[in-house]
């Protein structure tokens, strides 16, 4: 079985990267997954990627399906999940448990929603201070800086 996932050239064009029937060692790994060998390195440490067992004597390969994992794990990154929601995710991934991943989902979706409004506070602070210090140009006191002074 050869586990060859699609790459592409600088050009856009497509080529296959060459593996053993065994796999990928791990920088050809890391390279088909789209991480540093680091990143791989680290989700192992995390418990999220298995580490395969190393023959006697060789070198450690990885499969397609770890590198759709991996995928997976940026994926989740990428939506802001922790490591160990993703962690959870990654034991829902045969998707016969919508209800749990949607719950671990809703949470997040909080999460993201009261950042924005932290945001948007931030936002309209500095808005205020920027047009009064705009404002009050003969002024010997710069609003902004009396502010961060103050704590407020």
């Amino acid at each position: 079985m050869n586990y060859a996932t699609p790459g592409l050239h600088n050009d856009g064009s497509e080529n296959r990267m060459r593996t053993t029937p065994e796999g990928f060692p791990i920088g050809a790994f890391a390279k088909a997954a789209g991480v540093n060998v680091e990143t791989i390195r680290f989700y192992q440490r995390k418990g999220l990627l298995p580490e395969p067992d190393k023959p006697l004597g060789g070198i450690r390969h990885y499969g397609a399906a770890d590198v759709r994992r991996v995928r997976f794990i940026k994926s989740a990154q990428r939506l802001g999940f922790t490591l160990d929601e993703i962690g959870q995710l990654l034991k829902l991934e045969d998707g016969a448990q919508c209800a749990e991943a949607a719950r671990i989902a809703t949470h997040r979706l909080a999460d993201v929603r009261a950042r924005l409004a932290d945001l948007a506070r931030m936002e309209e602070v500095l808005s205020q201070l920027i047009r009064q210090c705009h404002s009050r140009q003969d002024s010997v006191s710069c609003p902004l800086i009396a502010s961060l002074q103050n704590g407020d």
